[in-house]
């Protein structure tokens, strides 16, 4: 009479070329990502673009601007939201500095000013909108300044947001490193998958800053 011979299956170990490799797809990966998302909000705000000048040029019927420009967008509103997301945009790309630098205090102390900054961008863009010269439909300017709001009121949410989750997990990370007795600049996956991260957020703000100074001076320059 046979008896069954019960085999437990083999622990599989990787190996440290293979974790070396799974590490650089996730920086692979997080690198991708964030590129991706800056070109889809490129597409986007180009669209935009494209609407502005395409109907500012034919101005069809004298429907570009029916009121002239004493009665186009609040210039001050524009310029504060334009420097408030500046000052997020300058405010994050320092805090990564820091943060390769090792100079946490200061990575953390400059993350939290740039989400306040961030959000400070984000209310005064609203308050404008409740507090325009025009109706929404009025001509061609209208309607691409609309557009321009609401797609910025968008990105800056989304801006703010990842920046906000960043700091907020470097709080729970740092605990964590400390207790091992490891820092921020350590080759753990965990320390490097952060500053990719990071970057990728950085690179993200940057095209922020970009297309505020680029729709600024479309809405309330020329």
């Amino acid at each position: 009479m046979s008896q069954a011979i019960s085999r437990e299956p083999a622990e599989i170990q990787e190996t440290l070329e293979e974790r070396a490799y799974e590490l650089r797809a996730a920086e692979g990966a997080t690198w991708t990502g964030t590129r991706l998302a800056i070109g889809i909000a490129i597409f986007a705000f180009a669209s935009l673009a494209f609407a502005y000048f395409y109907l500012r040029s034919g101005n069809n019927l004298d429907l570009w601007e029916v009121s002239g420009r004493a009665h186009s967008a609040p210039t001050a509103y524009g310029a504060a939201v334009m420097a408030f997301m500046l000052a997020a945009v300058a405010l994050t790309v320092l805090a990564v500095r820091r943060l390769k630098a090792g100079r946490l205090i200061e990575w953390q102390t400059a993350g939290w000013a740039s989400v306040l900054s961030g959000l400070l961008a984000l209310g005064l863009q609203i308050f404008e909108l409740t507090n325009l010269p025009f109706y929404p439909g009025r001509d061609g300017y209208a309607s691409c300044f609309i557009g321009w709001a609401t797609m910025n009121i968008v990105a800056i949410i989304g801006a703010v947001y990842w920046q906000e989750t960043l700091v907020a997990r470097f709080a729970v990370l740092k605990r964590l490193f400390a207790a091992e007795g490891t820092t921020f600049d350590s080759p753990l996956p965990a320390a490097r998958l952060f500053r990719a991260n990071a970057d990728g957020c950085a690179a993200f703000m940057i095209f922020m800053a970009v297309a505020e100074v680029f729709f600024w001076v479309l809405f309330y320059v020329i």
